[in-house]
């Protein structure tokens, strides 16, 4: 099974895009950010959590209120729903860093959670097996944790020039995933933004402020019918 043709610029793409890695300053300033975040949320109200890399981070805009998952917040907010959505992401991470980091996160009650690691294990070229287990560890936590909770996950491609053999095992995680644990699966989480240069920075690798308004469409399509 092939998914060269079309596809072939985003691939590339994304292999330039999870090669960067956040400094130690910037992980930490996201990290305190995401936990005052959390501070403030209402008991009356239900949560979002949104887990993942430099693509959930916002990594590059000047304005993180211009992050998907803040702009997720402003759609919520102008349909008068009760959701607060948390900001987990964390540029650079892998799944076993999200393993690693994911008992705190799920320290607050939890009703949507949106998944979105697995990049970066693929471009170090680590096993896929391992890839799979770490992101199946940390689902079953958050299902027994809160089993209640609708969980969203995000699907991401490898690059051709990683083997056939990786890349059809990479991409068959995402979906074999979602129908492991009963989630919501999105194919390709940056579909119509990658390898277009007028929605991304100019480092080429990151969404900018239209790219993000771009991913917030692509999340918020899945999202609507589940909250």
């Amino acid at each position: 099974m092939h998914l060269f043709g079309k596809y072939l610029t985003i691939y590339l793409y994304l292999f330039l895009m999870y090669g960067c890695q956040s400094k130690q300053a910037e992980t930490k300033d996201v990290v305190e950010s995401n936990s005052e975040v959390m501070d403030v949320n209402q008991d009356d109200r239900m949560t979002i959590l949104c887990f993942g890399n430099s693509l959930t981070a916002g990594y590059g805009l000047d304005d993180e209120a211009t992050a998907w998952p803040s702009l997720l917040q402003e759609r919520i907010d102008s349909l008068s729903l009760g959701y607060d959505v948390v900001n987990a992401g964390l540029s650079g991470e892998t799944t076993s860093g999200g393993l690693n980091r994911i008992d705190w996160v799920l320290s607050q009650p939890i009703d949507v959670f949106i998944l979105e690691l697995g990049a970066n294990d693929m471009l170090r070229g680590l096993d896929v097996d391992q890839t799979k287990k770490n992101l199946s560890m940390l689902l079953e936590r958050v299902q027994s944790r809160y089993p209640e909770a609708e969980i969203v996950i995000a699907g991401m491609l490898s690059p051709p020039n990683m083997g056939p053999a990786y890349e059809s095992a990479f991409n068959d995680i995402f979906p074999a995933l979602a129908e492991t644990y009963d989630a919501t699966l999105i194919p390709f989480f940056l579909e119509g933004v990658a390898g277009d240069p007028a929605l991304n920075l100019p480092d080429g690798k990151h969404p900018n402020v239209a790219g993000q308004k771009i991913v917030l469409e692509k999340v918020w399509s899945i999202l609507k019918d589940l909250i």
